[in-house]
């Protein structure tokens, strides 16, 4: 059996997390107390149910203590047992919520949307780095869709490397391991030719090739990311998020994020590009 947990903040997606398993096949459950989960797993189970996704979030706050060693019991019985969680900006949470005017479900005692952000990220601290973080700040539904099956479908035997580029105009993602500035590279937004264009197209990757510091800093963070993969490994870690960022994600990050993804073929690996996905 496979059993997908779907955690984080609310206004981050998890409704779009779950309804993409459902499609995928998995039978979905929202908002079950985390004490109940070997319970219900039990009960599905005997009606031959072998792809589970089960929301766990503050609604049920007073059992989420208990998550660690409920997913440790589960492992014990051979399930396969994997944590997303889904987190957001708060300004994004903020203007979420403003949006569809819906109550935050902390908000009974009288605090604001900001400040039951604030409380529910603190109620969250403890199970946030139990499985794979994903920042869904400005991610479309699609997106967010592809990059959960994504996720889901990754070998959790094997330590996924995710190399994902962003624009530091648009922030930092808030799922990096590793933050790696390429901003003091040649930026090909000021050739009207190449602006257009993305570092994923040869024009860009031709660009780069007259410069010889393009591939010495890209050496440099494939030398840092192999180096410590081995230690990563060694910490039981399921996933790495490697994050390179430019001033607005469109060239130099997606081309060094392409370049590193090309050199760990031989690795579990992830690409992600925010601010193409964004635009797209």
């Amino acid at each position: 059996m496979r059993l997908i947990l779907i955690s984080g903040l609310s206004g981050s997606g998890k409704s779009v997390a779950l309804r993409a398993l459902e499609d995928a096949g998995y039978y979905c459950v929202d908002n079950l107390p985390a004490t109940m989960l070997r319970e219900a797993v039990a009960i599905y189970a005997t009606y031959g149910y072998e792809r589970i996704a089960i929301s766990v979030d503050t609604r049920s706050s007073p059992s989420l203590g208990a998550l660690p060693v409920e997913m440790q019991k589960l492992r014990e019985r051979g399930i396969d047992v994997r944590l997303l969680f889904l987190e957001s900006k708060t300004d994004t949470l903020v203007k979420r919520f403003s949006e569809t005017r819906r109550r935050h479900p902390l908000s009974g005692s009288g605090l604001t949307v900001e400040e039951c952000i604030r409380k529910e990220q603190e109620l969250l601290e403890s199970i946030r780095e139990l499985g794979a973080r994903l920042d869904t700040s400005e991610l479309s539904a699609n997106t967010l869709r592809s990059w959960v099956n994504d996720l889901v479908e990754a070998d959790d035997n094997r330590l996924t490397i995710i190399f994902e580029s962003f624009g530091f105009k648009h922030g930092v993602p808030l799922d990096a391991d590793f933050v790696f500035d390429v901003r003091c590279l040649p930026n090909p937004y000021y050739d009207n030719t190449l602006r257009p264009l993305t570092g994923q197209d040869a024009p860009i990757a031709a660009y780069f090739a007259q410069y010889p510091m393009v591939d010495e800093l890209l050496g440099d963070i494939r030398q840092f990311v192999a180096k410590w993969l081995p230690a990563f490994r060694q910490d039981n870690r399921s996933y790495l998020t490697v994050a390179i960022g430019c001033t607005g994600g469109q060239h130099r990050s997606v081309f060094i994020a392409e370049a590193l993804a090309r050199s760990f073929a031989n690795e579990q690996v992830l690409l992600r590009h925010r601010q193409l996905s964004r635009d797209a």
